[in-house]
């Protein structure tokens, strides 16, 4: 059973070109082709989370490379994680990849692997940055805010009717640190 088959083109900025890629997207019979120009730096890539919302099982994408597709490799493992848990193929022209293959199943499984050991590596750094923060006497953390101002803010908001945007103005207490506040004090209610 044959699916719908989905191209994805990006480039980075506005200037820069996507003939080459489309062209090479064209020799794949694409049913539709999502093009963006738009940074992979960015998260929100408005086309790819159409294409992510559309394909169904049995589709394919095609890309011109991983490149085109992913931020980072954590970013691509999971894209394409994303893809095979939808029973979507993935295939890549330039890498000549396809995610459902043995081979592109073996790749798949050693990029998981190195996404682990990546993770892994940055949790461990960090706890030891923190065990040596802290033997030099820093605690890290948020900073702490004056109870007494947060109890005003509350004030304000609950018995004076201040906006929030108004409370934060006048106490200098962000909206998100406010708004947590205020949950807890909801909470305790």
């Amino acid at each position: 059973m044959s699916g719908m088959v989905y191209g994805y083109a990006r480039v980075s900025t506005r200037q820069q070109d996507l003939s080459r890629q489309l062209d090479l997207l064209e020799k794949y019979n694409c049913h539709k082709v999502y093009t963006e120009k738009i940074s992979g730096t960015q998260a929100n890539r408005p086309e790819l989370l159409k294409l992510k919302k559309r394909v169904k099982k049995h589709d394919q994408i095609i890309i011109e490379s991983f490149s085109r597709l992913g931020r980072s490799t954590k970013d691509l493992i999971d894209l394409v994680y994303f893809f095979e848990q939808k029973g979507v193929k993935v295939v890549s022209i330039k890498e000549n990849f396809d995610t459902q293959t043995p081979q592109g199943k073996l790749m798949m499984t050693v990029f998981q692997a190195f996404s682990q050991f990546e993770r892994d590596i940055i949790v461990e750094r960090t706890k030891e940055g923190l065990i040596s923060a802290r033997a030099r006497g820093k605690i890290g953390g948020r900073p702490r805010v004056d109870p007494k101002l947060i109890q005003r803010a509350l004030h304000l908001y609950q018995k004076q009717g201040f906006s929030v945007a108004e409370v934060c103005a006048k106490t200098g207490v962000k909206k998100a640190t406010f708004y947590r506040y205020l949950k807890q004090a909801t909470l305790q209610s």
